[in-house]
């Protein structure tokens, strides 16, 4: 029997219209009206993930090296949300730091790729001491990562490499040749992936 808990309904809170339901394990589940409910035929479809972040001035550098766009961006006063989309899920033809707030979360809303949202409290990026727990710390286990897909691993990762960011797991390391876990400025992991398949035992070719 599938039970779902409601966290949230829609008129609760400073956010009007949207609800957040627990999952099976605790994982809370937005719920998010689409801008125009006939352009996207599927009743549900997964829309994005929400990641907190301590300095958006490092992680959206980060992201956007890995071709993302941000296309909308809110300031709730303590508080910051960032929306980053796929270079495929992004119209080129559109200049989004350009758009009202409601044009862009009318973009945004009917967009049928995932979009990345990166929260930031603010305040977080002045203290030393302050970090977010990534869900792959020993005893607090829970989310595990997010994955981009590309053609080479190895060429991605030489890439990535270069840029300065740091490595959970090389592409060669591990039981799990071809594919790689980075880190991101936050700690999370970041899985770097093969299109079409991950090819265990994978090796990077020389010359």
């Amino acid at each position: 029997m599938f039970v779902t808990v409601v966290y949230m309904i829609t008129d609760e809170g400073r956010m009007k219209g949207l609800a957040f339901l627990y999952d099976m394990d605790g994982y809370w589940v937005e719920i998010v009206k689409r801008n125009d409910p006939g352009k996207i035929p599927n009743y549900f479809n997964f829309s994005q993930t929400m990641l907190r972040i301590k300095d958006p001035s490092k992680s959206i550098p980060f992201y956007e090296a890995f071709g993302m766009k941000v296309v909308r961006q809110k300031n709730y006063g303590d508080f910051s949300n960032f929306f980053l989309a796929s270079s495929s899920n992004v119209d080129t033809s559109i200049d989004y730091s350009s758009l009202s707030d409601v044009e862009a979360k009318a973009k945004l809303s009917n967009m049928f790729g995932p979009i990345l949202e990166l929260t930031h409290n603010h305040g977080t990026e002045k203290n030393d001491e302050f970090k977010h727990y990534n869900g792959n710390e020993e005893g607090r286990t829970g989310f595990g990562h997010i994955g981009f897909l590309v053609d080479d691993v190895y060429k991605a990762c030489d890439s990535i490499r270069d840029m300065g960011y740091g490595f959970r797991k090389e592409p060669d390391s591990g039981g799990m040749k071809g594919l790689a876990f980075v880190l991101d400025p936050d700690g999370y992991s970041i899985e770097i992936i093969k299109r079409g398949g991950i090819e265990f035992g994978d090796k990077k070719e020389e010359g």
